[in-house]
């Protein structure tokens, strides 16, 4: 219909929100724009890794791009990530990415000098920014040392073995590399609208009942021990497996349950590894997202300038 509106207006809801792990409704809008948010958080939103590693001295049981292969994965403090230039774009170092702009330079020098085998980690890695940093998944309220408060393995020394290294991180996306990635899991699922008939529920005695229930793979529903009655404890929990709903067709009470997918509300799980946290993660999405979004405006105004006016918009443009 012409001069129809499909403007909408999305709401967030937040459910649970940590520094690594956030969960949040999605409302009143559809899955092309939940997956376009899932991916960007996925494989657009930028951090820094590692990149470069120039190794001076490895006597290690490991060659050294192995070494250098882990050192990539391990993530980095990125908060100041959005703000970085790409080492491609950076004028300052003419793309070499190498400068205060687009990297950052870490050192890492160990030697054992005794029987004992010494762990290199994450910690030994010694950063020229003190905002990019080795990740520490260390729980400080915690007093006892484990292995995680030791930082990341990157390799073990046996006595006179020796590793010095010099190394660069820079910035990047998830698209281009997995290490970029600042997101371990984000996942959305439609949230269920579940209808019992309750008239249809009573004919069916408490055995029945719970026979029924316990079809079910997941604890979706349950008995209430006062009433009797079969209640949806957990609707999140249903995996869309139509068990239930066989089973009450194997019953013969076609119609005992509906359940429908809302398909304009979303619920969001997202983990982060650490990198930023989960928050800012999906902060960054959406104003990542927003730009896309913006360009293709933007490129659909120059087809309709190029359509009128032809080639004098093209040379308005500079083409």
């Amino acid at each position: 219909m012409e001069g129809a509106s499909y403007q909408r207006f999305p709401t967030v809801k937040i459910r649970e929100l940590k520094d690594d792990y956030c969960k949040f409704e999605l409302h009143s809008t559809d899955a092309s724009l939940a997956n376009a948010l899932r991916r960007v958080m996925i494989a657009e939103v930028p951090t820094v890794a590692i990149d470069l590693v120039e190794i001076e001295v490895n006597s290690s049981v490991l060659n050294d791009e192995f070494i250098a292969h882990r050192l990539g994965l391990i993530p980095l403090t990125s908060d100041r990530a959005m703000s970085m230039r790409f080492s491609r774009d950076c004028d300052a170092c003419d793309g070499d990415g190498q400068c205060e702009f687009c990297s950052v330079e870490f050192h890492l020098r160990a030697k054992c000098i005794n029987d004992q085998t010494l762990d290199v980690t994450s910690k030994d890695l010694y950063s020229s920014d003190h905002t990019v940093v080795p990740v520490d998944f260390s729980d400080s309220g915690s007093g006892i040392e484990n292995s995680e408060q030791r930082g990341i393995i990157i390799v073990k020394l046996r006595r006179g073995q020796e590793l010095r290294l010099r190394a660069i991180a820079r910035k990047g996306i998830g698209k281009d590399h997995a290490k970029w990635s600042p997101a371990a899991t984000v996942t959305f699922m439609y949230e269920p609208d579940i209808h019992i008939n309750e008239d249809m529920m009573d004919t069916l005695t408490l055995e029945e009942k719970q026979g029924w229930v316990d079809s079910s793979p997941t604890k979706v529903f349950d008995i209430d021990a006062a009433t009797q009655q079969v209640v949806v404890v957990d609707p999140e929990a249903y995996a869309y497996d139509d068990e239930v709903i066989k089973k009450a067709e194997a019953m013969g009470k076609p119609g005992l349950v509906e359940i429908y997918a809302k398909e304009d509300s979303f619920i969001f799980t997202v983990e982060s590894t650490g990198a930023i946290k989960a928050s800012q993660l999906v902060l960054n999405a959406i104003d990542i997202l927003k730009q896309k979004l913006d360009a293709v405006r933007l490129s659909e105004d120059t087809v309709e300038a190029d359509e009128q006016f032809g080639e004098l918009g093209a040379h308005m443009r500079g083409g």
